[in-house]
């Protein structure tokens, strides 16, 4: 081994080696590492704030570093030959493992050009903290966004949390900090120190980590998802299959938090979750389910709609590799995985993105834009690339990585439009001085044709509220490009009807009707979802007038109703079984009211009518065409009852509801080209808790030359009725 002193400090070195040593050097690989040394000989350097001796192993000899300043510069001269893999360096845990600052970037010119541009769609694999062979070592790359920090520090379990251990590189005018640490395994807890430019110390988590510690503990996680087998080879087949075939939609909305506990108080695990629930679905006739926000979230009241963490799946429940097992479960029960995704705001809590690199990166600087008054949460600055590609990408890796299959976008309206929830002054119109948010219009429509060109035939869904235009139309027709969109309206207006006495329902039979002027314009979603169970609206049995018979016999109706309906179907948790109380996410569903037969009896009408409707192609394959849908009679006012014909190429059938408690025997429904009539389903059955006054022998009505001009029923109380006609 060479044995040399270091020469005098030159004014370049010592400058840097100062930049090291006070934390505000932007490229510590350029003095820290393997460099040449005078042509014969390289040179190590290492920093150890504070230490009086550094040990390493060059070429398999344990050797002492010597210290060239006391704040705890080390150096040691080896031959030219030496190479970064001919040595290694003790981290401060006592982990011996190759030197940090002796390789080359992991996010290359590439990485950097597509990032800046806003369009580097496999980015989840790029940024934050990964698990990584690099240049035939193991250990972890750390890629962050932080384009105004004069410095950023990686702080993990490995240094300690010493902020002045590990000093990140940045790479060129990216704005991205850079560190390979070699020897680090999963489980490695981290997250980022950052200088603002006034000086300000910032300790922020990764907004790319895998996975994050349970709260209230918030540091990142370094995971593993690469070692997951996945099983759902058919399912993803039958997934593409279905871009061109129509098919039904039974969705179960699911918070897995408080769906089922464990005693009462703990989180059951994602592998618990994943049999239970694929259990209870296919029993229940749910094809697929959706889930509340599972991304890493501080606040449980949020109910997962304050997102932390976008690329972590909630630690409550388990590791990533337990999320992809659920999933891979499901998808083998044939169940589809439809996430709750929150593009549109995330919270102000220090050690989130809010004012990540002392600047307002990912949020618009002026509260105008930036701050959104409803939920005291931040806004996306969609206009700036960077913060565009890190929700597309994470779009991008729950279908890629974790092979969901669809996000139900969370609250487009409050994307849309500038002035939502603001009042005169509080807003900046756009540059032509309209309301509509010019900047979230190009990201979904980038959002979603990039998605449905990386991943034919899974489905993005809109929570939208208000008559946008052409929110399901395709971005070519100038429109969004979402494949559904929940049908607010609809939605409101069944329940404000169903809330009215069936006394006074006469006056706001339109409330039944207007729906159908808009029916298919859009392709519409119809649902009852855990909005209309929580802050004082009660659950949906609780919202039902009249005596205790009324209000369970409404519900059936209500159910039923929508099932008959045109569109996709959800119904929220707890309302299969008719629970009075409103949703609490603290506490898992009131499953004991199953012991009670008016309860029994109404999962056992929901799980008929998801049988009935998936055995039925008249109630989906047409949903989104007017050639499924034929009032029958809509002008019924004063006894509250409407008919119409759902239609496919297979079949047709006759649905008719009464919306009152009156018993009609006969009723009679004029209409024609039929033949034959029998009832398939009637939620007044006795085994829903009904009355049992069914139509065993419904009469076809002829004139007197023998042409079919009607239908005569009994119109069972408060019921929904289904007939096959043919």
């Amino acid at each position: 081994m060479i044995a040399m002193q270091p020469l005098d400090f030159e004014p370049h070195f010592y400058d840097q080696m100062m930049r090291v040593i006070e934390g505000r050097h932007h490229q510590p690989h350029a003095i820290l590492g393997l460099h040449e040394f005078f042509g014969e000989c390289k040179v190590i350097r290492l920093w150890r704030p504070g230490a009086q001796q550094v040990f390493l192993e060059v070429f398999g000899a344990i050797v002492e570093a010597r210290r060239i300043h006391d704040a705890g510069f080390f150096e040691y001269v080896v031959p030219q030959h030496t190479t970064p893999k001919d040595y290694r360096v003790y981290h401060q845990n006592g982990l011996l493992a190759h030197d940090p600052y002796a390789f080359w970037p992991t996010f290359g010119e590439m990485d950097q050009y597509l990032f800046g541009k806003g369009v580097h769609y496999q980015l989840y694999q790029r940024m934050g903290g990964r698990l990584t062979l690099h240049e035939g070592v193991w250990g972890a790359k750390f890629s962050v966004w932080a384009p105004n920090a004069k410095s950023v520090s990686l702080i993990a379990d490995f240094n300690y949390w010493n902020g002045h251990a590990n000093p990140m590189r940045t790479l060129g005018y990216s704005g991205v900090w850079e560190l390979f640490v070699p020897g680090l395994q999963e489980g490695e807890k981290y997250k980022f120190e950052i200088l603002s430019q006034q000086g300000e110390t910032r300790i922020k988590s990764d907004p790319y980590a895998l996975m994050s510690e349970m709260r209230p503990a918030t540091a990142s996680i370094l995971a593993n998802i690469e070692r997951f087998q996945w099983q759902d080879q058919a399912w993803l087949q039958e997934r593409y299959r279905r871009l061109s075939q129509p098919y039904p939609m039974s969705v179960y909305e699911v918070h897995l938090g408080s769906w089922k506990k464990r005693n009462g108080w703990e989180f059951l695990n994602y592998r618990d979750l994943a049999h239970e629930l694929a259990h209870y679905c296919q029993d229940m006739g749910f094809n697929y389910v959706e889930l509340l926000p599972i991304q890493e979230h501080p606040l449980d009241e949020s109910w997962g709609y304050q997102v932390s963490g976008f690329y972590s799946p909630t630690s409550r429940h388990g590791t990533p590799e337990d999320f992809k097992y659920f999933v891979n479960h499901l998808h083998q029960n044939g169940i589809g995985v439809i996430l709750d995704w929150v593009p549109g705001h995330f919270p102000t809590d220090d050690f989130s993105l809010g004012r990540f690199d002392g600047s307002s990166l990912y949020e618009h600087a002026d509260p105008r834009q930036g701050y959104h008054p409803h939920w005291h949460t931040h806004i996306f600055n969609f206009g700036r690339h960077e913060v565009s590609n890190f929700l597309i990408a994470n779009a991008l890796f729950w279908f890629e990585e974790m092979h969901i299959d669809g996000l139900r976008v969370d609250a487009v309206a409050s994307m849309l439009y500038l002035d939502y929830g603001r009042e005169s002054g509080e807003w900046i119109p756009n540059d032509f001085g309209g309301k509509e948010n010019l900047q979230t219009i190009e990201f979904l429509k980038h959002l979603n044709s990039i998605v449905h060109e990386r991943c034919p035939g899974v489905l993005m869904i809109a929570e939208e509220s208000t008559s946008f235009t052409g929110v399901t139309h395709s971005t070519a027709q100038g429109g969004l490009g979402f494949d559904l969109k929940w049908n607010m309206g609809w939605m409101n207006d069944t329940l404000r009807y169903f809330s009215t006495d069936p006394l006074y329902r006469t006056h706001h039979h339109h409330d039944l009707t207007f729906g159908l002027i808009y029916a298919f314009s859009e392709r519409f979603m119809l649902v009852f979802s855990h909005d209309e169970v929580v802050h004082g609206k009660r659950n949906l049995l609780s919202k039902m007038p009249g005596d205790m018979w009324q209000q369970f016999a409404n519900l059936r109706l209500l159910l039923s109703y929508m099932m008959c309906q045109p569109g996709k179907k959800l119904l929220f948790m707890g309302s299969e079984i008719g629970q009075w109380n409103e949703w609490n996410c603290k506490s898992e569903i009131e499953w004991f009211l199953l012991g009670f037969p008016t309860h029994h009896g109404i999962q056992a009408v929901v799980k008929d009518l998801n049988y009935t409707y998936r055995a039925h192609p008249a109630l989906w394959e047409l949903d989104f065409h007017y050639d499924t849908f034929q009032w029958v009679d809509f002008s019924d006012m004063h006894n509250s009852v409407i008919a119409y014909i759902r239609k496919s190429p297979q079949e047709q059938l006759l649905c008719v509801h009464n919306f009152t408690p009156q018993y009609y025997d006969p009723y009679v429904l004029h209409f024609g080209s039929f033949q034959h009539v029998e009832e398939i389903f009637n939620s007044d059955h006795e085994k829903y808790g009904g009355s049992g006054k069914l139509n065993s022998h419904p009469e076809v009505i002829h004139d007197a030359s023998g042409v079919v001009i009607g239908l005569r029923i009994a119109l069972s109380p408060l019921a929904t009725m289904i007939f096959k006609v043919s």
